[in-house]
């Protein structure tokens, strides 16, 4: 996994409805994974979420394909830590949004109805919450990559 650039946004750029939640209804991890919906706040929540926040931060991660999950789980990480460092700056309520499902443990107990292993480090996948991520940045399915979000301030 490598950070390619974050990028500072006005929080009131970012768009929020339902079309993302949707979407997530056709991956096969839709309700299996504490980071996804039906387990996270639904796009209304987010919406009035989002709009207390002044600024976000938007993560581009690359990553090799043949080490997928391993990647992945580096970015969830890198997403955790880049929250923590905002806390401690004093930005109380910097909260990260994963790239899709959360796979910080190689074996998911939520998934057997257990419960979550880590339940201080899940977080909401921006899809799940209803983040359009594509209006924030231009999607190339030619690379590839994840998107990654911390809301600030």
């Amino acid at each position: 996994m490598k950070v390619l650039w974050e990028k500072e946004i006005p929080a009131d750029e970012i768009t929020v409805s339902p079309r993302p939640v949707w979407k997530c209804r056709s991956c096969p991890m839709y309700g299996k994974r504490p980071s996804c919906p039906p387990h996270v706040p639904d796009w209304r929540e987010t919406r009035e979420w989002v709009a207390a926040f002044k600024k976000a931060l938007i993560v581009k991660f690359e990553i090799d394909m043949e080490h997928f999950e391993r990647d992945k789980r580096e970015a969830l990480l890198y997403l955790l830590k880049k929250e923590e460092e905002l806390f401690r700056e004093g930005k109380m309520y910097a909260t990260a949004l994963f790239p899709g499902n959360c796979n910080l443990c190689d074996d998911c107990p939520f998934e057997r109805g257990e419960p979550c292993r880590m339940p201080t480090k899940v977080r909401s996948s921006i899809d799940a919450v209803g983040i359009e991520i594509g209006r924030l940045v231009k999607i190339d399915f030619s690379e590839s990559v994840l998107y990654g979000m911390v809301l600030v301030e």
